[in-house]
């Protein structure tokens, strides 16, 4: 999670949408100011290695004197009540999604990265790819089954959402995304040679929400 002073925008970071590679190549642009939540320890050392601007002010202390600390996948309506309706409202908030069904397997393979796991229907079926529906996803910018954000770009649209970030906020230049977590994912046969018809529905049960808002088709 990125919330500029500088740019006046807030980033808000959903699951397997090529969010830390993102919110590394805006770290770039931030100010002194600017709040940025720390990422894991490899991907805040290809940060360093570019030379980008690392965690800063992510913990606070509320007025009654309490500290709290604003974390990676933070949600809009903790933003809204931590921060207030005035920069809730004036600044510019996006975050990106994904076709459910290809962000799925992308969650699957990471979580299968270090040694096999379950096979992919039983994950499916047991539940698994949920995580990265409501509490990773469509939650993070949405409130009552509402979208809250400005903008939610399309992960498969990619090159032309942060063209669009970047004339929105009036960065300098398009940021430059690293290859962040892109390694995990051993097999790259389409979602639909490797997902079974009962797999299919079970995740378009899960995530109704963001096919409905956000068009996606099978």
């Amino acid at each position: 999670m990125i919330l500029s002073h500088k740019h006046k925008f807030i980033f808000l970071k959903t699951q397997k949408t090529a969010g830390t590679s993102i919110e590394i190549a805006l770290s770039r642009f931030c100010g002194e100011r600017d709040i940025i939540t720390p990422i894991s320890p490899d991907d805040e050392a290809l940060r360093r290695q570019l030379g980008y601007r690392g965690p800063q002010n992510y913990k606070l202390r509320s007025r009654d004197g309490k500290e709290f600390t604003l974390y990676n996948h933070i949600h809009a309506r903790e933003i809204r009540k931590i921060f207030g309706d005035g920069i809730w409202r004036t600044y510019f908030k996006f975050c990106f999604e994904r076709n459910p069904w290809d962000k799925v397997l992308s969650w699957y393979f990471y979580t299968n990265k270090e040694e096999p796991g379950k096979d992919l229907s039983e994950f499916i079926q047991a539940g698994h790819g949920n995580l990265v529906g409501g509490p990773g996803g469509f939650d993070i910018y949405s409130r009552n089954g509402d979208i809250v954000v400005d903008r939610v770009c399309l992960y498969e649209n990619l090159e032309q959402e942060m063209q669009y970030i970047t004339r929105k906020l009036n960065l300098p230049e398009v940021p430059q995304l690293p290859r962040a977590k892109s390694a995990f994912r051993k097999d790259k046969r389409h979602y639909r040679e490797l997902l079974s018809e009962e797999d299919r529905l079970k995740i378009s049960r899960v995530f109704a929400r963001e096919i409905a808002y956000l068009g996606y088709k099978y």
